[in-house]
């Protein structure tokens, strides 16, 4: 090694702290992990939040508001999703910084862990979508942006009902199954129809809206996403075409409008994310699910969810270990564009 190297090195290093670091980017970042004394939080101490952002009741503090929905009366397969939120806020170490993104979510938007939706009825599927509307609509009119966690799909009907009242969104949808299939067995309120009924309710922008990683026997339902114009992308073409051309065809869906983002966990194959109720052989990667994310840096992401990790099926945490990562690209996203539109709004 180079002798004056060496010496610079140690000049630089030598009895330097932990949080001793040039790269502003880092040091913010750092900053956000360390408190005053040079100490980190230890993640297996203190109550456990989703991400570990600080739990809030006041609205007013917050841009950013992380909510939990433990519901999953609406599934068509294995029950369990309701404790999604429980097991997503037990995942530990994801963050504080997204390398991939260079941002520490939380340096300049404020973000808080609100609890869950405070659902009236254990029983009736139409009294939970009521009051997951009315909750969301609640933050909503308060002017946060949303980050959930399910339960099942069927909770992102009642958001977007929510979010896009004023105007409809786009949306990014990972998932194994397009989900806008019809009432099922008399109900209409089911994980496997939600999409259907936000495009017919006008809250939902089908022309700007890309489904992908679609798969499985369940093809036949999902006739209306094509009658409706939304962009379907199956899990085999994302191999043929590479995440970077996928990338490029989502942007030019949603376009530069605002834009929900959802995921169901079974839109990743099950040898990463084993515990979800309806498992498709075949799907994404979630480094492939990274990717993609990751590139929508530049996309006006307003919101959005993760839903359908069911933790008894899970026996080695690694569905909600992806989960809570999911979780935090998409809101590396949303503090993106919080930024953005801030320091447009000076």
């Amino acid at each position: 090694m180079d002798h004056e190297r060496l010496e610079a090195l140690r000049a630089k290093y030598k009895g330097a702290g932990a949080t001793a670091i040039a790269d502003p980017v880092f040091a913010e970042a750092a900053g956000s992990a360390f408190d005053s004394e040079g100490r980190r939080r230890m993640p297996f101490g203190g109550l456990p939040t989703l991400l570990d952002f600080p739990a809030v009741n006041d609205l007013s503090e917050l841009d950013i508001a992380l909510v939990g929905i433990p519901m999953d009366l609406g599934v068509t397969n294995r029950t369990g999703a309701r404790f999604g939120p429980r097991a997503l806020r037990t995942i530990e170490r994801i963050g504080p910084f997204n390398h991939g993104l260079r941002v520490t979510p939380g340096t300049h938007e404020r973000i808080g862990d609100v609890g869950d939706v405070p659902l009236q009825s254990r029983y009736s599927l139409s009294q939970s979508m009521a009051d997951i509307e009315t909750e969301f609509a609640r933050l909503h009119q308060a002017g946060l942006r949303t980050l959930a966690v399910g339960g099942d799909h069927s909770v992102t009907y009642p958001i977007l009902k929510a979010l896009g009242a004023d105007a409809p969104l786009g949306m990014v949808h990972i998932d194994a199954h397009c989900d806008t299939a019809g009432p099922f067995e008399g109900e209409k309120f089911h994980h496997g129809g939600p999409f259907r009924l936000a495009v017919l309710d006008g809250v939902l922008d089908p022309a700007r809206s890309i489904q992908i990683g679609i798969r499985g026997a369940s093809e036949y339902l999902w006739e209306f996403s094509t009658d409706a114009g939304m962009t379907v992308v199956h899990a085999e073409a994302v191999d043929e075409m590479g995440i970077e051309a996928l990338i490029a065809q989502v942007l030019d869906v949603i376009g530069t409008g605002p834009t929900y983002v959802t995921i169901d966990v079974d839109g990743i194959d099950p040898a990463y994310t084993p515990g979800t109720g309806t498992p498709e052989v075949g799907g994404l990667t979630p480094r492939e699910v990274q990717r993609l994310l990751r590139g929508l840096a530049a996309a006006n992401i307003v919101g959005g969810d993760v839903v359908e990790v069911a933790p008894q099926y899970d026996p080695s945490s690694n569905t909600a270990q992806v989960g809570a990562q999911m979780l935090f690209e998409i809101l590396s996203l949303m503090a993106l564009t919080h930024r953005r539109d801030s320091h447009g709004s000076k």
